[in-house]
């Protein structure tokens, strides 16, 4: 076995003292300089007529899914989500399915890039909660309903980022090493089988991420929005 199908972290490419290069940055560096290419040619010449691109109408496809799915998810207007979740989306999605191209390994098969992706989201839910209500507003949802709840609500914004890095990492790993062994045990009818479920896997994954991000973004906005509701409720009874 190839000391890269361990993990795509194990195999250095060039290292310099207590700098490395391995198949995880270079593997992302890959899917990053795919998507920007892509964005580029799909927006090159946009068009708001009849005769518009086939990316271009892929793209607006694309975009135009993900901001129904963040509607329908936060009910929210997803215009401020849309950047940020589009973008985990995309990434995710991308470096699964190439995935099933021959000699290429997913970076989210690397337990530091989903723990990467999971530390954006926890950065993501504050950013986003300041943004809406402020630092003392946010703040406060930590201290609700009581303060004895603010260690238990600090565990679990630290344990839910744990749970997103480990659930991708080990979903995508795990799908990998299965592939291996059946495609080492009957090597002339797995590769189309294991290729079909890779690339469902990828998207299914993919999907998971993007939207539990999305639920725990829009969730503290959520809150917000519901103690406003009743403090309003409260002085029109008054």
């Amino acid at each position: 076995m190839d000391i890269k199908d361990l993990s795509p972290d194990d195999a250095v490419l060039w290292q310099w003292e207590f700098v490395s290069l391995n198949y995880t940055i270079v593997y992302t560096w890959l899917v990053m300089a795919l998507l920007v290419i892509g964005s580029w040619f799909a927006t090159r010449r946009l068009s708001a007529g009849r005769n518009m691109s086939r990316w271009q109408n892929f793209l607006e496809i694309i975009v135009g899914t993900i901001n129904n799915q963040i509607r329908e998810v936060s009910q929210q207007q997803p215009a401020r989500y849309l950047p940020f979740i589009g973008t985990l989306f995309l990434f995710i999605v991308t470096s699964n399915l190439l995935a099933v191209v021959p000699g290429f390994h997913a970076p989210t098969a690397s337990l530091s890039t989903t723990a990467a992706l999971a530390i954006c989201v926890l950065v993501a839910v504050p950013f986003f909660g300041i943004a809406n209500q402020g630092l003392l507003g946010y703040l406060k949802l930590y201290v609700q309903p009581t303060p004895l709840m603010l260690p238990f609500n600090v565990i679990g914004e630290l344990s839910r980022t744990l749970a997103l890095a480990v659930r991708l990492f080990g979903n995508m790993m795990s799908g990998a090493k299965i592939a291996a062994i059946l495609l080492a045990i009957a090597p002339l009818f797995f590769p189309i089988l294991m290729n079909a479920l890779g690339l469902l896997t990828g998207l299914i994954q993919a999907y998971i991420f993007a939207i539990l991000a999305l639920v725990y973004i829009a969730s503290a906005n959520q809150a917000h929005g519901r103690r406003e509701s009743r403090v309003q409720k409260e002085k029109g009874t008054a």
